[in-house]
């Protein structure tokens, strides 16, 4: 059986992956990405503390399934919108959403 450290590791790399390529990345897809690699770590906490500290119970699993559709709901919402700055502007860098002001 794998430790559960080794999960939390996973886990924590991933949201620091998520976390930095949030902050540096200028393009909406490569962010929307990064949104999803936060979310999927914590989807691996849900799963990784339910088995360790209730092994009988399924909580963290019907609550990791329901990230996951919340997850799959607020992409297709996303993918709209960038869809759709794109068919106005163009381009989906953030530096050049603020001339959608004007």
């Amino acid at each position: 059986m794998i430790p559960m450290e080794y999960y939390l590791v996973v886990s924590t790399v991933m949201m620091f992956i998520g976390i930095y390529g949030f902050l540096t990345r200028r393009n909406l897809l490569a962010m929307l990405i990064s949104v999803e690699l936060i979310l999927n770590s914590v989807d691996i906490n849900f799963a990784v503390f339910n088995r360790f500290l209730f092994p009988e119970q399924l909580e963290g699993f019907f609550f990791a399934l329901f990230a996951i559709g919340i997850s799959a709901a607020e992409t297709a919402v996303a993918i709209a919108i960038i869809i759709n700055i794109y068919r106005n502007m163009r381009n989906i860098q953030v530096k050049n959403l603020d001339k959608m002001k004007w």
